[in-house]
């Protein structure tokens, strides 16, 4: 059972889009890297019911509460886990969550921490400025902002907000120190930037600096590695991405692992050994119709990746034996727990 509590108010972005892209069926278990509000949870868990399993994952500690009463009385369909996905192949092993069906990314923030005003995520609300996922991570927005020098501060701005002010920005920020507040940094980079078009100046110096506190970078490139190892045979992975930096990875990471050959194109002879594990779902970016964005206007940036698990040689499945096993048991309804304890007999010997 899922209750209608404040958590059910979050608006799921892409939300049939996701369930197509997972293929979710019956039976099947699955992973949200990023419960958040616990919007694409309950469609997924709706859709996979009966049977269905799922391990929500999220850094933050209030987003596991609000989801543990969202979820309320749905019993041992749903685990939670307050983890970094970082982290993502650990937490499998220590719930003995794996192969799995699906596994969803949805990166960015989430309705709850933008609403949340004391967390300092938005420039709309007067707030510390920390900037954290979890309360257990040492570095907050305000170390950076007060201690960095001012060529760092810089490199950050430019990096991972791909503001092109970014040394006039750092600048105003190193002369207005120090700086304590969303509202105080906010006022700093206006005054040294000016003000033009739909958005804040500010924006993209809060994006960097939430990507800097959360290595949001470094560990979305880890955990899509981790992800495609705990695939099951023709399991999906998803990645919503909100932003350029995240996309690039995402797209570029899927590429990689759908080629048989990475070689550089100046290479006569393929000489990499390189297979591919997964093909491509969507080999064009899926995007917002018109109409959520109209509904949902934080969806307007997002986009979708989706690919499938497949078999190459040297993998725990590319025997003949195996690859027969498989037939049959797909033929039999493949996604049943029996039939799920024989594959990850395979995956740990492999």
């Amino acid at each position: 059972m899922i209750k209608r509590g404040l958590a059910s108010t979050h608006t799921p972005v892409l939300l049939a889009e996701v369930l197509r892209a997972l293929a979710v069926q019956p039976g099947g278990r699955y992973i949200d890297t990023t419960l958040g509000g616990g919007g694409h949870a309950a469609a997924i868990l709706e859709q996979s019911s009966p049977g269905g399993q799922l391990l929500g994952i999220d850094a933050d500690p209030a987003a596991i509460e609000a989801a543990r009463e969202r979820f309320q009385g749905s019993g041992d369909s749903i685990l939670f886990v307050n983890d970094n996905y970082a982290n993502l192949q650990s937490i499998c092993i220590k719930y003995d969550f794996f192969p799995v069906h699906g596994i969803l990314f949805d990166l960015g923030l989430s309705s709850l921490q933008l609403d949340e005003g004391g967390r300092g995520f938005s420039f709309q609300h007067e707030a510390p400025l920390d900037m954290r996922f979890s309360p257990g991570q040492k570095t907050t927005a305000a170390d950076i902002v007060n201690t960095a020098p001012e060529a760092k501060l810089a490199g950050i701005i430019r990096t991972y907000g791909e503001e092109s002010q970014s040394g006039r920005i750092a600048r105003a920020i190193v002369q207005g120190r120090p700086i304590r507040t969303t509202l105080q940094l906010a006022r700093v980079i206006e005054q040294a930037v000016g003000r033009r078009g739909r958005f804040h100046p500010a924006t993209k110096t809060f994006q960097a600096l939430r990507i800097a506190v959360n290595h949001e970078l470094e560990n979305l490139e880890n955990a899509l590695k981790q992800a495609v190892d705990l695939l099951g045979y023709e399991g999906r992975l998803a990645v919503i991405s909100y932003h350029s930096l995240e996309d690039r990875i995402v797209k570029q990471f899927m590429q990689k692992e759908a080629r048989a050959c990475i070689c550089p194109p100046e290479t006569p002879v393929c000489v990499c050994g390189h297979t591919p594990t997964i093909r491509l779902i969507n080999k064009k970016v899926i995007v917002p119709t018109t109409e959520e964005i109209r509904a949902n206007p934080r969806s307007r940036s997002a986009k979708l990746r989706a690919a499938e698990r497949i078999i190459a040689p040297g993998d725990c499945y590319a025997s003949t034996e195996d690859h027969a096993f498989l037939t049959i048991a797909k033929s039999q309804g493949w996604r049943r727990p029996a039939l799920l304890e024989k594959i990850k007999i395979a995956f740990i010997a492999a």
